[in-house]
């Protein structure tokens, strides 16, 4: 069983910055891939960003030059940067783990304001 804790969301003006983590129970070598899906009010579950054991990365093109998926194998931790957030952005983002099966985050909140 994998666990997976997600920090990082919040509130914020568009135009800015967070950073999100996604910290796992298991080391992620032995995790194939890593990413982050993304579900606004009312709408259906979308990937944002994944990246593999050998770190090629995939993104939605409605994020691409804005978001950058990245892992820390000594920290167990996957992170999203996202910049240039706008209000299409809000949402609650989910990380999740293919480690036999598909591990999910409980979801963390992103507001973007106009």
């Amino acid at each position: 069983q994998v666990q997976l804790v997600e920090s990082g969301g919040g509130l914020v003006q568009a135009g800015g910055s967070l950073r999100l983590s996604c910290a796992t129970s298991e080391s992620i070598f032995g995790i194939n891939t890593m990413g982050w899906y993304r579900q606004a009010p009312g709408k259906q579950r979308d990937l944002v960003a994944e990246i593999t054991r050998g770190s090629t990365t995939n993104y939605a093109d409605s994020v691409k030059g804005r978001f950058t998926i990245s892992r820390d194998n000594a920290k167990n931790t996957v992170y999203l940067q996202m910049n240039s957030l706008k209000p299409d952005d809000t949402a609650v983002y989910y990380c999740y783990a293919d480690f036999g099966r598909r591990f999910w985050g409980q979801g963390t909140q992103v507001t973007v304001s106009s």
